[in-house]
């Protein structure tokens, strides 16, 4: 394919970046600042090596990586050798990285030495992987050969580009009811739109300076990278919110003009005493999303940050963005979650697929170019989210969420109809908690489910019935949860109980719980 006549494809984002702004500073993690023509040079360089590995056209290769230069890099490279990306977080349990890369049939993969402990045994068990990239030496060398990410070197031009826009750029794993990971199919396109709208009604600019706390896994801290990368604005990376004072530091330090985030982060920032003598006057768009944010927090954060647009968003991995609401309208439309986001159509359904009226209870349905292509090799769990829409041939989202929409078309949030939770603005699937608990000796039975929580949105909570005779105490379960799962699946609230409430067939009726 001659590159001069090619349809743009995702990557082009940063090619076309570091032609136009060679020298400006596109990333900094730590003591690293990294100019946009050295990531356009140090990505090309990792898509020949990807190619000289036997990656082709299509393949997945995995990024298990804290958030870090290599990361960044490791995403642009990948899909300049026409490869298809999955990001997984580092805190990533063994169990679930090794599940992602046999279910992903991934090709290569991209990780540090930090994380060996559960990256060498995953390696062990990959059915398909042929080449690893590592920051050093593993405890034990990989059945396959290996790269270092010191030997890349830099490259002028990437591999000859053989995608379409039609063809995947990611697939990214999400949490399903049933406890096993879904992997959420998106194309060149699906991204290019949605970074494109979203950077559009953010007012994203060259000269912005975006602080992002939150994990490349997590679509809305990969978008910070892809949006920074289409505008050629500078993206300060933190890995994450453990240390909130280093972060306040650096939204003083690096004059920070747009700040993402979760209710949790917002939350824990206005509790901060010193916070309130800090200069933040450039900073000047906040943005939120997993949860909306209680009034009070609104509030807070108008005083805080008193030169900042603040916006509230809604969205599923599925889409990436379903609706916003515009700063003029959060003292209008209290308790929205906006407006569709451009070139996005949504609507109401009832449980016949009727359309509802202004402030009726249904599915919202979403409509439009960011829509995924489904779910990695799960036909029947797509064609209960994907279906006709209203063109011949045209599939469009069912997200599973209960909503309702006023007669100016702004939606409302009222329920999910499933039992996922959103916690930490992180999915939990309630089952994948359940069987970690049933599988400690002892325990007869478990149920989770989510409470509401000012600062996490909701909290994982579970109940559990012991055998006859266990003397087993809710720390203990809760250790025992921290070991075998990431850190936001972990309950925060765990109460033993005589039993659990039942229907008539035998099955716990969650809504008994409280």
């Amino acid at each position: 394919m001659n590159p001069t006549v090619a349809v743009p494809l995702l990557q082009d984002f940063l090619t076309d970046t570091a032609r136009r702004l060679p020298d400006k500073v596109a990333l900094v993690c730590g003591q690293d600042r990294v100019t946009f023509r050295a990531l356009e040079e140090r990505s090309n360089a990792l898509a020949h090596a990807l190619v000289d590995g036997g990656v082709q056209r299509g393949d997945r290769v995995v990024i298990f990586c804290e958030s870090s230069v290599q990361a960044c890099v490791g995403f642009w490279g990948a899909l300049k050798a026409n490869a298809v990306v999955t990001l997984l977080h580092p805190h990533t349990k063994l169990a679930k990285l090794a599940y992602c890369l046999n279910d992903s049939r991934a090709k290569a993969i991209l990780s540090q030495v930090s994380l060996a402990p559960t990256l060498v045994p995953a390696l062990e068990d990959a059915l398909h992987l042929e080449l690893a990239v590592v920051d050093g030496e593993l405890p034990i060398a990989p059945k396959f050969p290996s790269v270092s990410w010191a030997g890349l070197g830099q490259r002028d031009a990437p591999p000859l580009r053989r995608c379409l826009d039609v063809d995947l750029a990611a697939i990214l794993y999400t949490s399903g009811s049933t406890g096993e990971p879904k992997g959420v199919m998106l194309t060149h396109r699906n991204m290019i739109t949605a970074a494109r709208s979203v950077a559009g009604y953010l007012r994203a600019a060259e000269d912005d300076v975006v602080l992002s706390v939150l994990p490349l896994s997590f679509d809305y801290g990969l978008y910070q990278l892809i949006m920074s990368g289409l505008t050629g604005a500078r993206l300060v990376l933190e890995r994450s919110f453990a240390y909130p004072a280093k972060v306040v530091a650096l939204l003083e330090r690096e004059s920070v003009t747009t700040f993402p985030g979760v209710p949790t982060v917002f939350a824990i920032l206005l509790e901060m005493h010193r916070i309130w003598d800090c200069d933040f006057s450039r900073l000047r768009c906040v943005t939120n999303t997993a949860a909306a944010l209680p009034l009070k927090h609104v509030e807070g954060l108008r005083r805080l940050f008193p030169n900042a647009r603040l916006y509230s968003m809604y969205g599923l991995t599925e889409c990436k963005r379903c609706t916003y609401l515009p700063p003029e309208d959060l003292d209008r439309k209290p308790g929205s979650v906006g407006i569709p986001i451009p070139n996005t159509e949504a609507w109401i359904v009832d449980e016949q697929d009727r359309r509802l009226g202004p402030n009726e209870v249904g599915q919202l349905v979403i409509r439009g170019a960011t829509v995924m292509r489904g779910y990695w090799e799960k036909p029947e769990a797509t064609a209960r989210k994907l279906r006709p829409g209203p063109l011949p041939g045209e599939q469009v989202l069912y997200t599973g969420d209960l909503c309702r929409m006023d007669e100016e078309g702004y939606v409302y949030f009222v329920a999910r109809m499933d039992d996922l939770i959103k916690s930490r603005g992180e999915k939990v699937s309630p089952k994948e908690v359940e069987l970690v608990l049933m599988d400690v000796p002892g325990v007869r039975e478990a149920a989770v489910i989510g409470v509401p929580d000012p600062i996490l949105g909701q909290a994982v909570k579970a109940f559990v019935v012991l055998e006859d005779g266990a003397a087993l105490s809710a720390k203990a379960l809760q250790l025992e949860c921290q070991r075998r799962l990431e850190p936001h699946c972990v309950p925060q609230i765990i109460e033993c109980v005589r039993e659990l409430p039942k229907t008539s067939t035998g099955k716990i009726h969650k809504q008994g719980l409280s």
